[in-house]
């Protein structure tokens, strides 16, 4: 048995849940999980924005626009009165429910029931398509197995336990919600990082799914971007930790902390693409292929900033020290590089830039650098593998290199370079590695 993710544009127009639909059952016996339709968490998000502030007038309208959207797409999607009725009934219930939160005390908890509205609206139509459609079709309701912990992580052994009575039913296709679940305290909550992704690996891991298929209309990972580098190419297979890279450096299909189920539970993600779905995508495992080079990604809008002190020679606690001024702004680090006098350090994040490098200067000369891009090289990158870095600095012989990080992960190289240099370092890197 499979899980099979779609995300929000997958499932964003009737056409779409045409598609996804056909998909499914061809597929086999599966389990199929679903995002809301695409723009409605936004929207969802827009009028809990609008309660927060206590204007219910604008809540309404975007819960009428909102609603006059779904009842025009269930005209589109089926073809029979009952399956339109049936839908009519549901998305007009789902509506009232939440329109009666403009009469009420709005918090937190609220918020959160509103936003769950998605995925059950998404599951609901999808199920009443299936069956319209002859399918055998059982909808699992995500609230009642997928679970978090008191720390607000998924708590595993309660969706294993709680998902299998489920499955114990017979049916073709499962259906279910992502991003949805229940905290510690039974209330409504939901999974934030990864969202339907994390859901689907969640599951994958509970059920010990052979393989865990998340649908999008991008056809896998590329080599490059293509809307910078000619000639791109997708990256048919990856390593766990290379596909963790790639996501933070750039990639925008995973989450990083999305696949982590899956990876501990040795089950293969595949990335696959809703408009050629006989492509293959991307596979996703723990199998190295030693001796490769697999993708060059990139992330903007990275400021360097250098501390120089000769207080730092010989010294201990001096990165100690450092190291405290950029947590106390809860400001993470991307890379760092030091010598004996100095330590170079990037940032993605500029909220409490003026306060961090005015802490820095207690212990030295600070200078920053705005506008620069990491580019990472993703691939077998054990220090034991001749030539690779050389390779790679080669290619960049001829652009001016800030920083350079290499030996703390054995899966990538990363290098600073100028914001305005990042088409050109790519396109050196793609001609000197893929060529």
């Amino acid at each position: 048995m499979k899980v099979m993710k779609f995300g929000g544009t997958s499932v964003g127009t009737a056409a779409r849940m045409q598609a996804v639909a056909r998909l499914v059952m061809s597929a086999g016996r599966n389990v199929v999980v679903l995002s809301a339709m695409s723009g409605t968490t936004n929207a969802l998000a827009e009028i809990a924005g609008y309660l927060y502030n206590r204007n219910a007038d604008g809540a309404r309208d975007v819960i009428g626009r909102l609603e006059t959207k779904y009842l025009k797409t269930i005209q589109e999607l089926y073809s029979s009165a009952d399956s339109k009725k049936a839908a009519e009934a549901f998305i007009h219930q789902t509506f009232e429910g939440i329109s009666s939160a403009t009469r009420e005390l709005f918090g937190q908890q609220q918020e959160k029931l509103v936003l769950a509205q998605g995925e059950l609206l998404s599951t609901r139509m999808m199920e009443l398509y299936l069956k319209e459609q002859g399918a055998d079709v059982l909808l699992i309701p995500a609230l009642e197995f997928m679970r978090t912990d008191a720390q607000g992580e998924p708590d595993q052994d309660y969706i294993a336990a709680h998902i299998k009575p489920f499955l114990e039913q017979k049916a073709d296709i499962y259906l279910t919600q992502g991003f949805i679940c229940r905290n510690a305290h039974a209330e409504v909550d939901n999974l934030q990082r990864g969202g339907s992704d994390y859901s689907a690996s969640l599951i994958g891991a509970a059920i010990g799914a052979e393989e865990i298929q998340i649908w999008t209309d991008i056809d896998g990972m590329h080599d490059n971007d293509p809307r910078l580098v000619e000639k791109t190419s997708a990256v048919r297979h990856l390593h766990f930790e290379e596909a963790a890279e790639l996501a933070y450096f750039g990639a925008k299909i995973l989450h990083p902390t999305c696949i982590q189920p899956a990876k501990f539970a040795n089950i293969p993600v595949r990335l696959k693409n809703t408009m050629e779905p006989d492509a293959p995508g991307t596979l996703i495992d723990n199998r190295p292929e030693p001796g490769t080079i697999k993708a060059v990604a990139a992330k903007d809008k990275i400021t360097a900033i250098k501390i120089k002190s000769s207080r730092m020679l010989l010294a201990h606690g001096f990165l100690r020290r450092v190291f405290e001024i950029f947590e106390s702004y809860h400001t993470p680090i991307d890379m760092i590089c030091t010598s004996e006098v100095g330590v170079s350090m990037s940032i993605d994040d500029t909220r409490y830039l003026s306060e961090i490098v005015h802490d820095l200067k207690k212990y030295g000369t600070v200078t920053v650098d705005l506008d620069m891009c990491i580019v990472c090289v993703v691939g077998d990158m054990d220090w034991e593998n001749l030539g690779f870095e050389s390779r790679v600095l080669e290619a960049l012989k001829d652009i001016p290199v800030r920083m350079v990080s290499y030996g703390g992960s054995n899966y990538n190289i990363s290098l600073l370079v100028k914001g305005e240099d990042k088409a050109r370092a790519l396109q050196a890197l793609s001609r000197h590695l893929f060529a």
